[in-house]
């Protein structure tokens, strides 16, 4: 592992970067930034240096075309101390077999349930992509994961070498209401009101929460492939487009009920950030909303099969307790333990 002191090198390789908007993106972007703040020089090599062509079924995703020899020349030439790889796309690909074949170290996360995604939108079954999955970062040094959860299941499908890595939030941005400082978002609709935040995508399981008989009203905010289709089946839904920084604070401060329906997210940035604006959560007892939700000393939310009664418990959620348990997930603190996870490149 990299001691933290020296200044180091680091390649991170992703086939989800900028101007993508996702919880990975999100995640290697600001650990990136806390590395430089620490004084280490960082690279992320994404698909906006290459030509792509769009993901099928899924257009705002692009994919890597043929990216090996380019690749190889970037990493020679920015000379790396520690190569991280966090997908296992096109560039993901390529990064692995470039370091196999020259003998290199590297790590790796598990960022995306892939096998859960493919199997939703085109019917695969998830055991032979989850043997790929284990063959894939079956090669690391260790493979970072953002719950024990995770690790749980993960070490039962037969990965090794799982490297605990958890997750922040920017409580600066993302903090509760204050008429002088972050009015709470005044919707115009009959209140309570049940938020979602995100993409718009089949594997975020939206309709389970857009079924549900709850009082007051429904609000998505995020776009996506499924927007379009969603807007049609439920006219009476309030879904506004994606909102961003300060606009988006308000959105979280705005809800009463911030609901997380995925089954298949393997962490859920959106919860820390719904919490640390004082908006309690209901969710599915799973992997993410249940790693977060049930480590809080108070009620911050409620996890449960009934998604409906998990809405309905969660209107009693403490808004206090809901910062403070935002407060113990630090953007530094993630920083520093993905940087004690990497290996020297050249190491033993």
């Amino acid at each position: 592992m990299l001691s933290v002191a020296p200044v180091h090198r680091i390649l991170i390789v992703s086939d989800a970067w900028l101007p993508q908007v996702n919880g990975v993106v999100r995640t290697l972007s600001t650990v990136s930034r806390e590395l430089r703040a620490m004084g280490h020089v960082v690279e992320v090599v994404g698909p906006d240096r290459f030509r792509t062509v769009p993901c099928p079924t899924y257009p705002d995703i692009s994919l890597s075309i043929l990216p090996a020899r380019r690749l190889v020349r970037m990493i020679n030439a920015f000379r790396p101390d520690a190569l991280h790889i966090a997908t296992e796309g096109p560039l993901g690909l390529a990064a692995r077999a470039w370091a196999r074949r020259t003998g290199f170290r590297f790590t790796t996360a598990f960022h995306t349930r892939f096998p859960e995604y493919v199997q939703a939108r085109i019917g695969l079954p998830v055991r032979p992509i989850y043997a790929w999955m284990r063959r894939f970062h079956g090669a690391a040094a260790g493979t970072m994961v953002a719950t024990e959860s995770l690790r749980q299941e993960l070490t039962g499908r037969g990965f090794q070498n799982i490297r605990a890595w958890s997750r922040g939030v920017d409580l600066d941005l993302f903090k509760p209401d204050d008429p002088e400082i972050l009015p709470r978002q005044d919707w115009g609709l009959r209140r309570p009101i049940f938020l979602y935040v995100g993409r718009v995508a089949i594997e975020k399981n939206i309709r389970a929460f857009l079924d549900l008989d709850l009082p007051g009203s429904k609000v998505v905010v995020g776009g996506g492939p499924q927007l379009a289709s969603l807007k049609r089946s439920y006219p009476q839904v309030h879904f506004h487009g994606p909102l961003h920084g300060e606009a988006l604070a308000h959105a979280y401060a705005g809800g009463d009920v911030f609901m997380f329906p995925s089954l298949t997210d393997t962490f859920g940035l959106v919860i820390l950030e719904a919490l640390a604006c004082g908006t309690p959560v209901a969710a599915f007892p799973v992997t993410g909303p249940k790693d977060v939700l049930l480590a809080a000393d108070d009620k911050v939310g409620c996890v449960d099969f009934d998604l409906r009664r998990a809405a309905l418990e969660a209107l009693g959620g403490n808004r206090a307790a809901c910062r403070r348990h935002a407060e113990r997930y630090s953007w530094q603190a993630c920083a520093e333990t993905f940087l004690s996870h990497l290996v020297p490149i050249n190491g033993n």
